[in-house]
């Protein structure tokens, strides 16, 4: 009998984002496996945590988490080969990603060296940029805007290309990049229109102008976005 992996998107934070679909496959699954820093918990495990079976089998795939160098060859590939074998001895196995699996997330790079040698499915999950829009009280793109997602690690001049043309943007991996994306938006003129979000849907979230904040270094958990009208339905 073969089993199934699922890589379950579990949304940005709030446990209550998660879907029906993912709640259920959670509490059955035989294995659950997530993706967790070198020492302490997983922010994924966090998530699922109200829609675990307890002593269920967990695999914690441990790597360095937000260092900015991906994929992870030898840790994807060990995991890969660990969780093919569950899936081959008929278990159902569920691998846990924060936010959206397709969207930057960290199951894609298990996907792809899984699929074609076991059966894989992929369950959407609201990724961290629709939340950040809502929890800014303000929306993405309208009309005919062409919405543009920007990784923070970019070079200087790369992200100033980007912004420059962008009507609406939203930027991501911001992190200990912070300090390069502000000065780009500075001088394009475009920081009283950008908002700050910070660890979107948890307790602890920051939503603020940018142009209000003071700090000079933001957590990992951060973005930005960007609307050249200010706000999208203007």
């Amino acid at each position: 009998m073969t089993g199934i992996i699922y890589g379950i998107g579990v949304g940005p934070g709030d446990p209550e984002l998660l879907t029906v679909k993912a709640a259920r496959l959670i509490a059955a699954a035989d294995l659950i496996a997530y993706p967790a820093p070198e020492t302490g918990d997983s922010f994924a495990r966090t998530i699922a945590a109200p829609y675990l079976t307890a002593g269920r089998p967990e695999l914690a795939i441990r790597m360095n988490i937000g260092d900015g160098q991906f994929p992870k060859d030898d840790i994807y590939t060990g995991a890969a080969e660990e969780l093919i074998r569950a899936a081959q001895a008929g278990k159902t196995v569920v691998v846990l990603c924060e936010g959206d699996p397709f969207f930057y997330g960290s199951f894609m790079y298990l996907y792809a060296r899984m699929a074609g040698r076991c059966r894989v499915e992929v369950v959407p999950g609201v990724s961290s940029l629709m939340a950040c829009a809502v929890a800014s009280r303000g929306a993405l793109a309208a009309r005919n805007d062409v919405l543009t997602i920007i990784p923070g690690p970019l070079p200087e001049e790369q992200l100033r290309e980007n912004l420059a043309s962008a009507e609406a943007a939203a930027i991501i991996k911001v992190g200990r990049h912070f300090p390069k994306i502000r000065r780009v938006l500075r001088e394009l003129g475009l920081e009283a229109n950008t908002r700050y979000v910070e660890r979107a849907t948890l307790d602890n979230q920051k939503v603020m102008k940018l142009n209000e904040l003071s700090e000079d270094a933001v957590p990992y958990f951060s973005m930005l976005l960007m609307h050249r009208r200010g706000d999208a339905w203007s």
